[in-house]
């Protein structure tokens, strides 16, 4: 299973969306709240490529993106794969 990680803010609800994908797949990952953690913005703004809002979501070395692009690979059968490493 690849390492995933998750910027987040507690008031957004795409990011609770996110997050329930990644639960029902059963798969752990790591959870950086920005908003209780403000001086790990830049290094997710960074990380992302200049994407500002939340969540960005790394799976492995892939930057997924956010819940949408989440979901979007969860329809095209890719997001399974991804999660595999395979």
């Amino acid at each position: 299973m690849q390492q995933i990680e998750i910027y987040t803010s507690p008031l957004c609800g795409f990011c609770h969306a996110a997050k329930r994908l990644l639960g029902q797949k059963g798969v752990t990952f790591s959870e950086i709240d920005v908003w209780a953690n403000p001086d790990r913005k830049p290094e997710m703004i960074e990380r992302a490529n200049g994407g500002r809002t939340v969540p960005q979501i790394f799976i492995g070395a892939t930057h997924v993106g956010g819940c949408d692009e989440l979901y979007a690979l969860e329809r095209e059968g890719k997001l399974d794969p991804l999660l595999t490493g395979r």
